[in-house]
């Protein structure tokens, strides 16, 4: 039997790692192969599993911790999506703020599930707005700790996966790519745009390549790591949104993630990832923030109108999550009122990441 193809995308918040699951899962399927996803995250209600499914693909979730800290449920997820029908190819995204993956992840499949699994080279989304800023030494918005795990993040890769490049100058992606070849000398950068599909036949060519990947075990501070991921405040709320009269469901996910972002900037809160979605009767749309001073982007547009929809927001900021959460309802409820609609809380979580404890860690590979 031949083994199952897994692809782990890392990348920090924002990075673009849904996305490209997107556009990788449906070049596979257009190959004529079977894709089963993993997506991960600290909490439930997650707007990627929820957006990868609305486009059809066949997702499992692991919450309440990363990949590594919950290595056996990601082998259960694999399992199930295997239930019915074996995959060729699983694509797993583990969580933004987590690093150390080739130690508690690569390493721990390719031996204890090397006949059944054949792992792909690991590689990692590279953050523009945040990275240029952090490689350059300048203020990135968050603490040294915090940019201590996206440097990891990338040093830790096979393949750095230049991405976002529709939104850079020509100059800026080559100051990027210079900084970042200089920073970890003889591992490929890669300038990719998941959202234009530029540059994507070179990153399916990458991760198809068979060899010795997945040996850089990082030399890894878990205190620094730890702090500088319990700096972010996590918030997931789920919440009906209803209203007597019809009213554009892309344009009230606008409008929350651009309030948010105001209040936010308001108390110098830095942004990592601030995203919606709203769901209504087989339409979805999805708007996202990626850092404090971009725009809000409508990325995935439903061109819907509704009178009700179940409206999911996931916000991971440098802030207070209890201060997160305060301002979350405040924003629902005026959008709301603007709308003569009324916001009904299903499910909030608002926490800060513990400390991870990994099931498995390798000292070499």
């Amino acid at each position: 039997m031949k083994p199952i193809r897994f692809i782990m995308l890392g990348g920090f918040l924002g990075a673009g790692k849904t996305t490209s699951m997107g556009r990788l899962a449906k070049h596979f399927q257009d190959q004529g192969l079977k894709v089963g996803l993993v997506t991960n995250d600290q909490a439930v209600d997650l707007v990627d599993t929820h957006t990868l499914r609305e486009q059809g693909f066949k997702v499992e979730e692991v919450a309440g911790a990363c990949f590594c800290c919950k290595f056996d449920d990601l082998v259960e997820k694999v399992g199930k999506l295997g239930a019915q029908e074996l995959p060729d190819i699983i694509l797993a995204e583990p969580v933004g703020s987590c690093t150390d993956l080739v130690a508690t992840v690569v390493a721990p499949l390719k031996d204890l599930y090397g006949k059944t699994v054949s792992v792909s080279p690991y590689a990692v989304l590279f953050k523009p707005s945040h990275g240029l800023r952090i490689l350059r030494k300048e203020s990135s918005g968050f603490s040294p700790k915090a940019a201590y795990i996206f440097e990891k993040q990338l040093e830790e890769a096979d393949i750095i996966v230049l991405n976002r490049v529709d939104e850079m100058a020509p100059g800026e992606v080559a100051e990027v790519t210079a900084l970042v070849k200089s920073k970890f000398p003889g591992v490929p950068v890669l300038p990719v745009s998941a959202k234009t599909g530029k540059g994507m036949e070179a990153f399916i060519e990458a991760l198809s390549l068979e060899g010795n990947f997945g040996k850089r075990i990082l030399d890894i501070d878990y205190d620094t790591y730890a702090e500088g991921e319990a700096e972010l405040g996590w918030m997931n709320s789920n919440m009906q949104f209803t209203s007597n009269e019809e009213f554009p469901l892309d344009e009230v996910l606008l409008e929350v993630v651009g309030e948010m972002q105001k209040e936010l900037s308001e108390h110098v809160a830095e942004v990592a990832h601030l995203k919606a979605i709203g769901l209504w009767e087989g339409f979805f749309g999805v708007a996202n923030l990626v850092n404090s001073h971009g725009k809000p982007q409508l990325s995935l547009p439903s061109n819907a109108r509704a009178r009700e929809i179940s409206l999911i927001i996931n916000a991971r900021v440098a802030i207070d999550p209890v201060i997160l959460k305060d301002i979350s309802n405040k924003v629902v409820g005026r959008v709301a009122d603007r709308r003569k609609a009324v916001a009904t809380a299903e499910k909030t979580q608002s926490f800060r990441p513990g400390r991870p404890t990994p099931t498995h860690r390798y000292a070499k590979a």
